[in-house]
């Protein structure tokens, strides 16, 4: 559906200033085309304990604004998408998402320390809303919520088996959950960082993570990659940690993009989702495929652009990325942006099929 002229216009005026789990069944969401009476939930999961969610989803049958029969963009198809909103006030923000083998469960990340997991449920091959959605705090090693620390902001996700990373940008800081641990209710273990890591720039810190699994050279490796931490050169700057060669490399930077997010193809290559906002020429999002057989310490690295978008189509502050496999042999590439708890920003979750 396409946003208002209006919203859109101070969107482009304002964007310089913008910066296989089991999950347990608790709460119903539904799809809905218009909001259900407010329910009586907490504001933000700030107690402890998981609570169960209502998210409604609308469907955005199209991704150009202008031409819906138009379904090619660079190497994707657009399979699907949702705007998705909940009278939870803690909702959104919404900066990492992680996908099971099927593309159904999901792990989400806000930039507030808090969790969001659930299901998507699918008509065929096309998101129609969000299920069994419960919210609840990151914690701390104290066992309370990560904020009550100042640890701020949660951008990136990686997951190993029942371990999931966390970067934390504004204080630098990578955190480990074991999940088998009580799932969200696991507490956090801080996982030492390079030197240079901890003094990335504020607000520009660790903004993708990827675990490399099995049969890589790389196994075992968390690639790490600022939002823009900017070396000698002007790249970005990126870190192996753990794994066999770990080390710092960087990602060559071009036409005034960062870095929102990665994720690995079945083949080995990442996608590497970037943004940029400018006023002179507003909002666009690309996804770039660098090879991982060149990834390495000390290189350089860079690829091609597959896809790129701008507010002719519909996207927001798109800031996560995840691949799955279909049994239909489709590799699908879900996005989900950050609205920045704005009224005029929304939370899409959007998907495409990959074109080889």
């Amino acid at each position: 559906m396409r946003a208002p002229v209006s919203r859109r216009r101070f969107l482009q005026s304002t964007a310089a200033g913008l910066s296989a789990l089991a999950i347990p069944a608790i709460s119903r969401a539904q799809l809905a085309t218009q909001p259900p009476p407010k329910p009586a939930v907490p504001d933000q999961p700030s107690v402890t304990a998981p609570v169960p969610i209502e998210v409604n989803a609308r469907p955005l049958p199209s991704f150009d604004t202008r031409d819906r029969s138009h379904v090619r963009f660079g190497n994707l198809d657009y399979r699907s998408g949702l705007i998705l909103t909940s009278w939870f006030r803690g909702f959104g923000g919404l900066s990492g998402l992680r996908l099971d083998a099927k593309g159904e469960r999901f792990i989400a990340i806000s930039d507030k320390g808090s969790w969001f997991t659930g299901r998507i449920l699918y008509r065929g091959r096309e998101m129609i809303g969000l299920d069994d959605v419960e919210a609840a705090p990151m914690l701390g090693p104290d066992g309370r919520p990560i904020t009550a620390r100042g640890w701020f902001d949660s951008e990136s996700i990686a997951l190993d088996g029942p371990f999931v990373y966390i970067g934390l940008e504004r204080v630098n800081q990578l955190l480990r959950f074991d999940f088998s641990k009580g799932f969200t209710r696991s507490r956090a273990e801080v996982v030492p960082l390079p030197p240079a890591a901890r003094k990335l720039p504020y607000n520009k810190g660790l903004e993708a993570l990827v675990m490399v699994p099995k049969g890589f050279a790389l196994a075992g490796t968390l690639i790490a990659i600022s939002e823009r931490g900017l070396d000698a050169q002007g790249n970005l700057i990126a870190f192996l940690i753990g794994g066999p060669t770990p080390g710092q490399f960087s990602v060559r930077r071009t036409d005034h993009f960062d870095v929102s997010d990665a994720a690995l193809l079945p083949s080995g290559d990442l996608l590497v989702l970037e943004r940029k906002f400018s006023l002179l020429e507003g909002v666009g999002i690309r996804i770039r495929r660098i090879a991982l057989a060149s990834v390495a310490p000390g290189a350089v690295v860079d690829g091609p652009s597959i896809f790129e978008a701008d507010l002719g189509e519909e996207i927001d502050n798109m800031e996560g990325i995840d691949v799955h496999v279909t049994p239909e042999g489709d590799t699908v590439v879900t996005m989900v942006s950050d609205d920045n708890f704005s009224m005029i920003q929304r939370t899409l979750l959007l998907q495409f099929t990959l074109v080889e």
